[in-house]
């Protein structure tokens, strides 16, 4: 028996039990792991494995090994003097797509704060229905929601014909197929991510903290930093989490607002499985977009954990 088993005061019998229960368990969940590792991980393998072969004259690959894919994520070789460069076009694409994603992800905080604090300040009874009006977004599709945002923001759409009508401008603002109408357009989509999380984690403060700041004399400003912000951390990292991962990879609303002049890592990957038939660097594309997604879920899971042990 070992020293821990020993601290624990479990008898043989009971530790035994516990090994039972724990390989009973793991074989029931076998089947489950199974059919997640080869429809979740089979594709993640099949691209790290199409990252090192070669590409094919018309798309797909040659099984031939090959670093070439990787070479070209982040350098270029010139065909006449064999001299290498960055990959300045990549790179831009690189910043652009974490540039804006953190601009979301400030944007939704900004927006969803106030939101989540409104709803979780109202009566236990009328809180389902604000709930309600901010899962409304979810009902429709993607598509349409982007569609709709453009509608609002062309040249020709509601925010230039009012400011026309009430005489601010003479002549339509271009806010269409720029990066700002990317940033408004994922923040659209993704803002309800961050409202959810941020309203569970402040429906369970005790708002008796808040009142007991302000009756020794605390402002509004330092009540907002010293009680509401540190006790909230979890719902706000998460919204942040699930705001800036899928906004990283965006493809829909890039594509559409962007007007594939403002180009996005999720655009740059299917170029290159479509028109550029570079299967290679496309994989490897998706790899480094994979990469980035698992280091901010690992500052994700490192944050949890310090709040756990803050906790405990």
């Amino acid at each position: 028996m070992s020293s821990s088993t020993k601290e624990k005061g479990l008898s043989d019998y009971e530790i035994a039990a516990r090994r039972h229960e724990l390989k009973t368990n793991l074989l029931l969940c076998t089947p489950a792991l199974i059919i997640l590792f080869i429809a979740a991980s089979g594709p993640l393998f099949v691209m790290l494995l199409y990252s090192f072969l070669t590409p094919g004259d018309y798309g797909g690959v040659e099984y031939y090994a090959s670093t070439e894919g990787w070479f070209k994520v982040f350098l270029n070789q010139d065909i006449f003097d064999d001299t290498v460069s960055l990959a300045d076009a990549h790179l831009s694409i690189f910043w652009r797509s974490i540039r804006l994603s953190l601009l979301t992800t400030v944007t939704a905080i900004v927006l969803g704060f106030p939101t989540a604090y409104f709803i979780a300040t109202r009566p236990l009874g009328s809180r389902n229905f604000w709930l309600f009006l901010i899962t409304i977004p979810f009902w429709t599709n993607l598509l349409i929601r982007t569609f709709a945002i453009m509608e609002v923001i062309r040249n020709q759409g509601v925010i230039n014909n009012l400011l026309i009508w009430i005489g601010i401008i003479d002549q339509p603002i271009q806010m269409l197929y720029t990066d700002f109408a990317i940033m408004l357009g994922m923040t659209y989509v993704y803002l309800p991510l961050m409202i959810l999380p941020l309203y569970a984690s402040m429906e369970k403060l005790d708002f008796s903290l808040v009142e007991a700041g302000y009756d020794l004399y605390a402002t509004r400003l330092r009540v907002l930093l010293k009680i509401i912000l540190p006790l909230i951390k979890p719902g706000l990292v998460a919204g942040s989490i699930l705001v800036f991962i899928p906004s990283l990879g965006a493809y829909v609303t890039p594509r559409i607002l962007g007007g594939g002049k403002n180009m996005m890592l999720g655009n740059l990957i299917e170029l290159q499985f479509g028109q550029g038939r570079n299967w290679p660097l496309g994989a490897a594309l998706s790899i480094t977009l994979l990469l980035i997604v698992a280091i901010a879920l690992l500052f994700y899971v490192r944050n949890v954990q310090k709040s756990a042990a803050r906790h405990e």
